[in-house]
């Protein structure tokens, strides 16, 4: 009997951050939880990147999941804007490695080919499969669908311990 595996998917970002937990038994997944952490674009930079680490800290304390999964940050026009967003990531890997879990990363194309079957999908699409993925979660806003998407994607990609690797070493 294979032991479940709690996974969460985080989609990082300065103002929503969406956040989701599935459970693993197996090659079936379950839904948990989803939420969007919001934060006041009025605060500091270090304020809200702050309570973002907090907000992650405090959600893999209540729903204690094994490991994390997070989107990598896509290439922006802008620079700025860009560099920003890698600091919302930066912070959401560190609040899942300070709370004990594995972290993976993942590209938004890597995501969507793991959920839809095309890297090329848009929002609309994706929130379409995880919902029909994992019907208990309901109405979902897209940043918990694509963080969902991102705990759909772990669960597919992640090389656990104890499992074997597509060529069958340990």
């Amino acid at each position: 009997m294979t032991q479940p595996i709690r996974i969460l998917g985080i989609d990082p970002g300065l103002r929503q951050t969406g956040w989701g937990v599935i459970e693993q038994t197996g090659s079936r997944l379950s839904h948990i939880a989803h939420g969007v952490i919001r934060i006041d674009p009025a605060l500091s930079l270090a304020a809200r990147l702050g309570g973002i680490f907090e907000a992650i800290g405090l959600l893999a304390a209540e729903y204690r999941p094994q490991i994390g999964g997070v989107e990598e940050t896509l290439v922006n026009a802008n620079p700025r804007s860009a560099l920003k967003l890698g600091q919302a990531r930066g912070v959401a890997m560190a609040a899942l490695h300070g709370a004990g879990l594995d972290v993976f990363e993942f590209s938004p194309r890597t995501i969507k080919l793991a959920v839809v079957g095309t890297g090329a999908a848009d929002k609309t699409q994706v929130g379409f499969m995880v919902a029909r993925l994992l019907p208990k979660a309901g109405k979902l806003p897209s940043d918990a669908a694509d963080a969902l998407a991102c705990a759909i994607c772990t669960a597919h990609h992640a090389r656990l311990p104890g499992q074997l690797s597509a060529r069958g070493a340990a």
